[in-house]
């Protein structure tokens, strides 16, 4: 039997679409925190649309950076609960810390360090719960028949994330510098039934980006994939962060968060958020 017969027809009609249109756009939005935008270049991603500059030598030189907490900007995403906010923001920070340790000490947020990142997030659309769903069931349905066939994600509903950052040195001078915008896709997102869910993603892979730029003091698009160490694997995987600092922003979901988000659940059953006593 050929797999279109086992398929129910609104599930190919779905991959006919995803196949032509599967990706959220992303505006450009700049939220007016960032000390200077003069120097902010074009360097794009396959999926992300930046602005950014660095200077390489000072970056490189830095052997410490304090995460200053990551805010949204008044009126970024009216359609989130404050909850759901919260939960992106600690998200955004927890990923900065773990890409960060790769090269940087962490400090903690009274201590002196050569750097200082501040993140605020200018824009953030949420997820279609309906969407989402549906797009979990026809994936879901043809394993259930026996059938092997991808099935993309309904592109209807798609959340997008918009982030500027910089990283200043002791004295308050910008060092490095990024706007970053993204829309969730077909393929590369998984549906999960939250308002929350594309952002929250999206949060990770900005972390990831910006993180990347400070350790190596380049852009982080059009560059080789690094391989994680083993300890950053350890933490994604809900262990104990290399430095101290790292947990005021909670553990990594780990695991169960992996699990959860395979079957569409939503994020905040599985990210229990900052920790409630720092250390």
């Amino acid at each position: 039997m050929s797999a279109s017969a086992c398929v129910p027809q609104f599930m190919l009609a779905g991959i006919a679409i995803g196949a032509l249109s599967g990706c959220a756009s992303a505006p450009m939005t700049r939220g007016g925190s960032l000390s200077s935008y003069e120097r902010l270049k074009p360097s794009d991603g396959l999926l992300t649309k930046s602005l950014l500059h660095v200077d390489k030598e000072q970056v490189l030189a830095a052997r410490s950076v304090r995460i200053w907490p990551t805010v949204f900007a008044p009126g970024a995403s009216p359609q989130l609960s404050e909850e759901q906010r919260r939960l992106v923001a600690n998200l955004i920070d927890r990923a900065l810390c773990g890409g960060l340790s790769e090269r940087l000490r962490i400090v903690g947020p009274d201590e002196p360090a050569d750097l200082t990142t501040h993140v605020k997030v200018t824009q953030a659309a949420p997820t279609d719960e309906m969407a989402a769903g549906a797009s979990k069931v026809a994936s879901i349905v043809p394993s259930a028949l026996g059938v092997r066939v991808p099935i993309p994600r309904i592109p209807i509903g798609l959340g997008s994330l918009t982030v500027e950052s910089e990283a200043q040195d002791a004295a308050g001078h910008q060092l490095a510098a990024m706007v970053w915008a993204r829309g969730a896709n077909s393929f590369t997102n998984s549906p999960k039934v939250s308002a929350v869910s594309d952002p929250y993603d999206l949060g990770s892979s900005f972390a990831t980006d910006f993180s990347q730029m400070l350790v190596t003091g380049t852009t982080p698009f059009g560059q080789p994939p690094r391989l994680p160490s083993l300890e950053s694997i350890g933490t994604s995987l809900g262990g104990q962060p290399k430095y101290a600092a790292c947990e005021a922003f909670g553990r990594d979901p780990g695991l169960v968060g992996m699990i959860a988000g395979n079957v569409g659940l939503p994020p905040e059953w599985s990210d229990k958020g900052a920790a409630t006593n720092p250390p």
